[in-house]
């Protein structure tokens, strides 16, 4: 039986890519050399930070930012799969709002596969504890699969996290595996992660890898940590709890398909008419 080795990054971003750039590095050399194949890193892995004006000084495009560079040479120089669970990125919109993208890097050092956040963070959560990513972000609008030779990768970021039918679609595309880099709020982390993530894998019949932010960060914001493996019949095999760190599990894809054969929902769809559709006789 030929298992797949899978380390996930938690670590605390700060505001300074280039110093979380050498921690990443740290963490996948780490990973590596303790036996991992796919490595994987939180949402907004080169930054984290409230202030627009900072994010607009030291951010960058996706051709030229440093971040990215350097995990594509380090995937390559350890042999390793690596997912850029998201980087916080300069794009061509004209409204100048930023792209929220995650990369699929193979152990060539090629982009395999790349995913925009599509759902967008725009809450209010009391206490004086609100978000809106949409006025920062342009949304994506593509589901992404990567179907590789160590598994069928589907990619999402955080906030995805409560659509289902997301999940749903990549599951019915092949997916295996799904991603789900995060940075969620100690809030609605206690309240919803475990929950979120065991039911996305139990829906999908699907090894579910969330690597996520924990801490407190230079902008004072908080995030939850736990990062988590969860296999396809929603059993959790690894909590990183809150420190920073790599968390380990290994995964047997067979595992997939057992799921699914024993519940296969997946192919139970059936067509229905939406409430709004179907109006009771006066």
């Amino acid at each position: 039986m030929t298992l797949l080795r899978v380390g996930l990054v938690q670590f605390t971003a700060g505001d300074d890519p280039a110093e979380n750039t050498v921690a990443l590095e740290n963490l996948i050399d780490a990973a590596a050399d303790n036996g991992a194949r796919f490595v994987s890193t939180p949402e907004a892995s080169n930054m984290i930070s409230f202030s627009r004006r900072h994010q607009q000084q030291a951010l960058s495009p996706q051709e030229s930012d440093p971040t990215l560079q350097s995990m594509k040479i380090l995937a390559k120089k350890r042999g390793i799969w690596v997912l850029l669970g998201s980087l916080l990125l300069k794009s061509n919109a004209p409204d100048g709002r930023f792209v929220n993208r995650s990369f699929l890097i193979s152990p060539e050092g090629k982009i395999c596969a790349d995913y925009d956040k599509i759902h967008m963070f725009d809450v209010s959560l009391g206490n004086g504890e609100s978000f809106v990513e949409s006025a920062q972000f342009q949304p994506g609008n593509r589901a992404v699969l990567a179907n590789t030779e160590i598994g069928n990768i589907g990619t999402t970021i955080c906030y995805d996290l409560r659509f289902p039918h997301l999940y749903r679609a990549l599951a019915k595309a092949g997916a295996q595996i799904i991603t789900v880099p995060a940075a969620f709020t100690v809030t609605t982390g206690k309240a919803h992660w475990h929950t979120l993530l065991r039911a996305r894998a139990i829906e999908t019949g699907c090894f579910v890898l969330a690597p996520a932010q924990t801490g407190t960060h230079t902008s004072g914001r908080k995030t939850y940590g736990h990062s988590l493996v969860i296999n396809p019949w929603g059993k959790v095999l690894s909590d990183a709890g809150t420190a920073e760190g790599v968390t380990f599990a290994d995964l047997d894809l067979k595992l997939v398909a057992e799921a699914r054969a024993k519940i296969p929902a997946l192919t139970h769809d059936r067509e229905f008419s939406k409430p709004d559709e179907h109006k009771p006789e006066q």
